[in-house]
């Protein structure tokens, strides 16, 4: 048999120590935005049944698709219940992030839940869509799907900044996310993106992260890529760049608004069109008995002799 091999394009990116971009998705159901986002340049979707009425059938579309297009699906759950986490997997995710983190303990759940024996105690099973859906030796697949398999637990609580070096140190977890609105909430200073404070959390993670080889994620900081890049310069490897309903918005917003635009202009021709005066009557190269090209017909009358 070949060697068995998973095309992760987000974990390689991040390999060669570069900067991996993702396509949030919460709106859009269809198959065709996981090859629109390849298509764009991004290097993974990030499907969030956090924040969306997603459900697993949905994801699991979204994420066939992805692999078929050749970017990573990861998929942002909305607890770490392993209802979700190896659901999604097994539904053809490449990695999965898990949202409100506590504790160690609750990390330790999550790659439970996500990685096969011996790293974790994921369900054992076989036609994974990673793989096409053949049938291999679990000897084989599972340590390709478990290197392969991104778990993300997130830091935007303030527990989770206390413990945040037991969290990049523990076997199995592969990045931390920075929830970057969520954190600020905690720490009362909601929408302060450049309070002190939240360098800080970037700082203390990033630092945690590059002691041990992991990844730092940033989300939430669409709108500031001047934020963005000082955290990448820092040393996290991943972004949450876009999302597809205000990437949508946006796009639909600005056209319409050329469009607004377009009609005010045409709009005030036509009108400066009616004000202006009546051009002068023209003879028609006729100068008497005419008037505007018409010719003007005098009628006589005549006297006739009847007999």
């Amino acid at each position: 048999m070949s060697e068995v091999t998973i095309a992760n394009s987000m974990r390689e990116k991040m390999l060669r120590d570069e900067v991996a971009y993702t396509l949030s998705v919460k709106l859009v159901r269809s198959v065709e935005l996981p090859g629109m986002a390849k298509t764009a340049g991004f290097d993974g979707i990030l499907i969030d049944m956090e924040h969306s009425a997603f459900d697993l059938d949905t994801t699991s579309q979204l994420c066939i698709a992805a692999l078929y297009a050749g970017i990573t699906p990861i998929v942002r759950v909305p607890s770490k219940d392993p209802f979700f986490v190896s659901r999604v997997l097994d539904g053809g995710a490449l990695g999965v992030i898990v949202p409100h983190i506590r504790s160690v303990q609750d990390a330790k759940d999550v790659v439970m839940a996500a990685k096969f024996q011996p790293q974790g105690h994921r369900s054992s099973t076989n036609n994974l869509p990673h793989f096409q859906y053949r049938s291999i030796a679990a000897k084989k697949s599972n340590p390709v799907v478990n290197a392969n398999t991104l778990v993300i637990p997130m830091v935007e609580t303030l527990e989770a900044v206390e413990c945040v070096e037991e969290l990049a140190a523990l076997d199995g977890v592969d990045s931390l996310l920075i929830g970057t609105n969520d954190m600020c909430a905690e720490m009362g200073i909601p929408g302060e993106y450049e309070n002190p404070r939240l360098t800080e959390v970037y700082e203390k993670t990033i630092n945690a992260c590059k002691k041990n080889g992991k990844w730092v994620g940033v989300g939430g900081l669409h709108s500031r890529l001047d934020l963005v890049e000082k955290f990448c310069g820092m040393g996290a490897r991943w972004v949450m760049a876009a999302t597809d309903g205000p990437l949508l918005l946006g796009g639909a917003t600005k056209r319409a608004g050329e469009m607004a635009e377009l009609n005010t202009r045409v709009k005030a021709a036509t009108e400066n069109k009616q004000e202006a005066p009546a051009a002068p009557a023209k003879s028609n190269g006729v100068a008497n008995g005419t008037k505007n090209g018409a010719i003007n017909v005098g009628v006589h009358e005549v006297a006739v002799e009847v007999r």
